[in-house]
C-alpha cells in the first residue's frame, strides 16, 4: 500500500508541476518562445540536420504557385517582389524523378551554402559581445532588384544583414555579431542571398560559420574566404581582364540576344568542365583558370551579362544531383540557361533560353531559386502577365511572314490545285483539321473569350492553333498590350472577373503551325 501511495503522490507531484510551468508560460509569453526555440533547435539536431532547415534540407519552403504576398513562414521572404517586377511565380514541377540525358550526366558539381553551427551559453555570448564588433554595415548601399533578385526578396530586416554581411566580405573581415537580432535559419537564408547575387566576389566562399544561443539567436557570424583572398587584388585584376576578353566582343553585337549568343559562345571556347578544378564554386575558376564545374560556368556567365546590363541569375536546383545554371530576361521574358549542359563535344544550344516547361523533366529549382520568375513569363502594357514564345520557335522576321513549307509535291495542274494539296499535307502533318486553325485576330479573341468564359474562374489551361505566318500578328498583341482589350476585358465582364493574369507558350506543330498554350487565372 505505501508503494502504490508513493506512485500516486509521484503522479500527482508532476501534474501539478506541468499546471505550475503552464500558467508560468501562459503569463509570460517571451518564455515560451524561448522553449519552443531551444526544443526547435535540439530536434534539429537530433534530425541530423541544421536548426531551422526543412526536411528536404532547405532553410525555407517550396514556392507556391501564384503571388502570395508578404513573408512566408517567418522566413523573412517577402513574394511578391515577383509581381513587383513584372513576374510569374515559379511553379515547381510533379514529383516524377530528374534523370539527366546520358550526353550531360554527371555535369553538376554545385554545392550548396552549409552553415557550421555551435551552440554556446549566455555567458561566453556576453564575453564575445566585448571581443567581436558588428565591423561594416553597409549603410547607403544599394541593390536594384533587377539585377539582385535574392536582396528584393528579402524583407527589410533582412536586407540590414544583407548589406552587413556584404560589406564586411569586402573589406575581408572574417568575424562580425550581425546588425539585427536574426535566428540560424534567417542567417543562412540571408547569407545565400547575398552569395548568389554576387558572382564578383569570387573570394567568398560557400561555407560560413555561426555561434548561436540555445533559442536558435546568432550572436557570431564567421565568413571563410578562397586562397585568392591572399592575392586578392592581383586576382581582381587577372578576373577583369579575362572578363574583359569576352566584354569587348559581345560589346560589338548589334542586340542583347547576340550579346548573350556571344558570351554563351565564348565561355564554351574558355571553360573546360573539370570536377577537380580549383574554387570550382567561383567565377574566377572559370574565367581566369578555365576549369569548373556547372557553379563556375553559371556564376561566369551571370557576371558577364550583370556588366552588360542585362539581368541575369544565379539558379540552384537539383537535375538528379546539385546543380546550377542561369536564369536570364531578354525582352521583357524569363528564360533557362544551362550552360554546363551545352558545354559538350560538339557545343550545343540544347538548353539555351527555355522555359520551365521545357526545363522541367531535368531542372527543378530548390531553396531560395524558387523566389525567382517563372521562366517563359512577361508582363506587356495593359496588365496581365504573358509569355512570348521561346526564340526558336517563332518567326525571326516578322517582316517576312512565314510560308507554307513546301515537301515538292510533282506536277500539279495549277498553282490553286498546288497550293490546296499543300495545304492538306501540312494540315495533315500537323495532326488537326483545317476547322481548328484559327488564321485571324478577330477569331482568335472570340476562341479566346468563349474557351475563358467555358472554364470559369481560377487556375485554368487552353490551347487553339494557328498557322505560323500568322505568328508575327499574335506576337505584336501581346507585345503592344492589345490582347487586353481584344479577349481578357470581354472575358472578365462575361465573368464578372478583375483580375487576369497568364503564361503563353508555343509548341510548334508539323507543317508550319503553332499550337498555343494559355496558362491562365482569373478572379
Amino acid at each position: 500500500m505505501k508503494a502504490i501511495k508513493r506512485i500516486f503522490l509521484g503522479i500527482a507531484f508532476v501534474i501539478t508541476l506541468f499546471c505550475v510551468v503552464v500558467l508560468v508560460c501562459a503569463l509570460n509569453p517571451e518564455i515560451t518562445e524561448e522553449l519552443a526555440g531551444v526544443v526547435s533547435v535540439v530536434s534539429g539536431a537530433e534530425a541530423g540536420r541544421n536548426p531551422g532547415a526543412s526536411d528536404n534540407g532547405l532553410s525555407i519552403g517550396q514556392a507556391k504557385p501564384g503571388f502570395p504576398g508578404g513573408s512566408q513562414g517567418g522566413t523573412g521572404i517577402n513574394t511578391g517582389w515577383i509581381r513587383d517586377q513584372g513576374g510569374q511565380g515559379y511553379v515547381t514541377p510533379g514529383s516524377e524523378p530528374v534523370a539527366p540525358p546520358d550526353t550531360v550526366n554527371g555535369r553538376g558539381g554545385y554545392e550548396p551554402v552549409t552553415e557550421e553551427l555551435e551552440q554556446i551559453l549566455e555567458e561566453e555570448a556576453d564575453n564575445l559581445s566585448g571581443v567581436i564588433a558588428e565591423g561594416e554595415l553597409g549603410e547607403g548601399l544599394s541593390f536594384d532588384a533587377q539585377t539582385y533578385p535574392y536582396y528584393a526578396m528579402l524583407e527589410p530586416v533582412l536586407q540590414q544583414l544583407y548589406r552587413q554581411i556584404y560589406a564586411n566580405a569586402q573589406k575581408l573581415n572574417t568575424s562580425f555579431t550581425p546588425v539585427v537580432e536574426v535566428n540560424v535559419s534567417q542567417v543562412k537564408t540571408v547569407f545565400e542571398a547575398v552569395y548568389n547575387d554576387h558572382p564578383e566576389m569570387f573570394w567568398l566562399e560557400t561555407g560560413y560559420s555561426c555561434k548561436y544561443l540555445g533559442n536558435g539567436k546568432c550572436v557570431e557570424l564567421v565568413l571563410k574566404y578562397n586562397d585568392t583572398a591572399d592575392y586578392l587584388e592581383q586576382a581582381k585584376e587577372q578576373f577583369n581582364q579575362q572578363a574583359e576578353v569576352v566584354l569587348s566582343g559581345a560589346r560589338q553585337q548589334e542586340t542583347v540576344f547576340d550579346q548573350e549568343k556571344y558570351v554563351h559562345d565564348a565561355l564554351m571556347e574558355m571553360v573546360e568542365y573539370d570536377e577537380a578544378a580549383a574554387m570550382n564554386q567561383s567565377a574566377y575558376s572559370a574565367l581566369v583558370l578555365g576549369r569548373s564545374v556547372c557553379a563556375g560556368y553559371a556564376r561566369s556567365f551571370q557576371y558577364l551579362m550583370q556588366q552588360l546590363g542585362v539581368p541575369c541569375y544565379y539558379c540552384t536546383g537539383t537535375s538528379g544531383e546539385d546543380h546550377a545554371w542561369n536564369i536570364i530576361k531578354l525582352d521583357q521574358t524569363y528564360y533557362n540557361v544551362d550552360m554546363t549542359w551545352d558545354d559538350t563535344e560538339p557545343a550545343t544550344y540544347d538548353y539555351f533560353n527555355k522555359s520551365d516547361q521545357e526545363f522541367a523533366g531535368t531542372h527543378v529549382r530548390t531553396s531560395l531559386s524558387v523566389y525567382l520568375p517563372a521562366c517563359g513569363a512577361s508582363v506587356a502594357e495593359g496588365g496581365g502577365e504573358v509569355s512570348s514564345g521561346i526564340r526558336e520557335l517563332i518567326n525571326e522576321n516578322p517582316q517576312q511572314p512565314l510560308g507554307w513549307v513546301s515537301r515538292g509535291k510533282p506536277n500539279f495542274t495549277s498553282a490553286d490545285e498546288a497550293a490546296e494539296a499543300l495545304k492538306e499535307e501540312n494540315l495533315r502533318k500537323a495532326g488537326i483539321t483545317e476547322d481548328q486553325v484559327l488564321d485571324s485576330l478577330e477569331e482568335y479573341y472570340k476562341d479566346c473569350v468563349e474557351q475563358i468564359k467555358a472554364l470559369g474562374t481560377g487556375d485554368q489551361q487552353f490551347s487553339n492553333v494557328i498557322p505560323e505566318s500568322f505568328w508575327p500578328a499574335v506576337e505584336n498583341v501581346y507585345s503592344s498590350g492589345a490582347y487586353w482589350k481584344g479577349y481578357v476585358e470581354p472575358a472578365l465582364k462575361e465573368l464578372k472577373g478583375e483580375y487576369f493574369a497568364i503564361q503563353l507558350q508555343t509548341q510548334r506543330l508539323g507543317g508550319g503551325y503553332y499550337r498555343l498554350y494559355h496558362t491562365i487565372y482569373t478572379e
